[in-house]
C-alpha cells in the first residue's frame, strides 16, 4: 500500500517538487497526482527512479511503496 504522507514528507524534505518527478519519471504531473491519490499504481521503473531523485534507502522506499499500514 502506497503511504502518501511519508512519499510526500521525504518529497518536501528533498526540495523536488510534484512536476520535477513526473518529468523525471516521464508523466505528466496529473498522471502523477492519480498515482499519489491511489487512483492508478507506480510501475517498478517508476519507483526506482523516484528512489534516486529523493535518495530514499532500500527500506525507505519500501515503506512509501509496498508496507501495509496497521489499523
Amino acid at each position: 500500500m502506497f503511504d502518501k504522507n511519508l512519499f510526500k514528507f521525504h518529497v518536501n524534505k528533498s526540495n523536488v517538487t510534484m512536476e520535477s518527478i513526473a518529468n523525471k519519471i516521464g508523466i505528466n504531473a496529473t498522471t502523477l497526482y492519480r498515482k499519489v491519490n491511489g487512483e492508478s499504481d507506480f510501475t517498478r521503473g517508476e519507483i526506482q527512479i523516484i528512489r534516486m531523485q529523493l535518495n530514499l534507502t532500500a527500506d525507505e522506499a519500501d515503506r512509501i511503496f509496498f508496507t501495509e499500514k496497521l489499523a
